[in-house]
């Protein structure tokens, strides 16, 4: 097995330790993903970065399925009075809505809002069609674009129009819909973990936090390369105030109205970014096989010379019934097509040339180490699969070591303060559950809450971090995107 080389292939990118906002941007531009668009604040993503998008959207329609979600679809624009019956739903969003004022040349009777997030059209359709316990529980998401008005933008990260899933379901009662929230956020940590190898804290957002009008929120938060965290997904309850507000009832087994309790969960393109931030290096993508574009590449070498190009061909159409591959047979060297691949972030690269041919054998190349393998052709296939699976694991295993080496526990004051401002990454400490302590931490050392870990419940220590009264709750406390 050859030697790994650290050798640098892709020479434009800005090294990550030297500027990890321009390496970021950096990526996203080389390898293709996005394109800057005439209008502030919204990206177009290019084929690569929509083709990521499109294996995402596959892995989690499935698993939504599954557990018995059906796909809708809702109006793109919300009347005011309409987003105007949460109130503190609208009082949330407010900041980051755009307004539709006119349709052609006349002024609309009532405002539109562009969809932030469905909550209230999806109250909207429940209350006309949900009348009997046997309607329930109504398992809906919708796949959709919608609009915040970001003041400052980042491609994936923060766009002021972006792609998401929402799902949006009804339930009979509090424990219903409490099951559907954690069950969802279990659907959303599986995904990150073992699809795209990103280890994840599971917690409970703080009341500050939360999302506008939800009872509790839950959250999947990363942590990336940087030290910086970034929320993955959420999954919120609740509870039965929006079917208050918008009188959505049913009628129970003991002949009685009741109010339906209400879930919303989602992900959104920023994924994308979270891949990026998480498995990148300095020499551009680096994918996981799970939603790869491309999972291999064949790269003929020498393919001018008898046979090889017969037998990339050969090859590719062996594999291309199990894998994602492409055959580059431009006429582009062999070096300038491994530096192509290596910024697209492929997981594995096949490399046939004469010599192989002669020896029955080809060479594999993994993205994360350039660990190279000769493979015999006859058991191709199953090589493969297991160079795709050992990526797999290495990516997390990378992750996990990155995660834990970046997390600080911390009982002192002082010291927190000392650590956020020297270090990055998170950091576990005790807090009271005050909201003024919450923001007190913010002014001091610059972090906010990201969650309430559900499964550490070992207290560090008796007090508050921040006050020293007693503590009710550990927390993961750090610099967030």
């Amino acid at each position: 097995m050859a030697s790994v080389s650290d050798k640098k292939m892709v020479q434009e990118i800005t090294s990550m330790d030297e500027d990890f906002a321009k390496w970021y941007t950096d990526i996203v531009k080389k390898a293709d993903l996005i394109d800057y668009s005439s209008v502030k604040g919204c990206m177009i993503i290019r084929p690569y970065g929509y083709a990521i998008w499109e294996n995402i959207q596959r892995l989690l329609d499935n698993r939504f399925k599954e557990t018995g979600h059906e796909n809708v679809y809702m109006p793109l624009f919300i009347p005011e009075s309409l987003l105007n019956k949460e109130k503190e739903h609208v009082e949330g969003f407010a900041p980051e809505v755009a307004w539709v004022t006119h349709g052609g040349s006349e002024k609309l009777t009532e405002r539109l809002c562009v969809r932030p997030t469905s909550e209230t059209l999806f109250c909207e359709h429940y209350a006309n069609i949900i009348k009997s316990y046997r309607d329930l529980p109504k398992l809906y998401n919708q796949w959709c674009s919608v609009v915040r008005w970001e003041k400052t933008t980042r491609p994936f990260l923060r766009s002021r129009e972006f792609l998401w899933q929402e799902g949006h379901t009804m339930h009979a009662n509090e424990k219903d819909a409490q099951e559907e929230t954690i069950r969802m956020l279990n659907v959303y940590a599986d995904f990150f973990e073992n699809q795209l190898s990103i280890p994840v804290v599971k917690g409970r957002k703080s009341d500050k936090e939360k999302f506008a009008g939800a009872v509790a929120t839950y959250t999947v938060e990363a942590l990336m390369h940087d030290g910086k965290a970034l929320q993955g997904g959420t999954s919120h309850n609740f509870g039965d105030g929006f079917a208050r507000a918008f009188n959505i009832q049913y009628l129970d087994k003991d002949n009685t109205l009741k109010y339906c309790h209400q879930t919303s969960w989602g992900v959104s393109t920023r994924i994308i970014g979270g891949i990026i931030m998480t498995h990148g290096d300095n020499n551009g993508l680096v994918l996981p096989p799970a939603v790869a574009p491309i999972q291999v590449v064949i790269v003929p070498v020498a393919q001018h010379k008898p046979g090889v190009l017969e037998k990339a061909n050969e090859l590719m159409a062996r594999l291309a019934p199990h894998f994602r591959v492409k055959l580059d047979d431009s006429d582009n060297t062999p070096g300038w097509k491994f530096a192509e691949y290596e910024m697209k972030g492929v997981p594995l690269r096949l490399e046939i040339g004469p010599r192989d041919i002669e020896n029955d054998q080809c060479v594999l190349v993994r993205r994360d180490n350039r660990e190279k393998t000769f493979a015999s052709l006859e058991n191709l296939g199953k090589i493969v699969e297991e160079k795709l699976e050992e990526l797999r694991i290495a990516l997390f295993e990378k992750a996990l070591k990155n995660r834990t080496d970046r997390t600080y526990t911390e009982t002192d004051l002082d010291s927190f303060i000392k650590t956020a401002k020297e270090k990055s990454g998170y950091i576990r400490a005790m807090w009271c559950g005050s909201p003024d302590c919450e923001t007190k931490l913010k002014e001091l050392a610059d972090v906010t809450s990201r969650c309430i870990p559900l499964d550490e419940q070992k207290p560090l220590s008796d007090s508050c971090i921040c006050c020293s009264k007693e503590a009710k709750h550990l927390v993961y406390w750090g610099k967030a995107y």
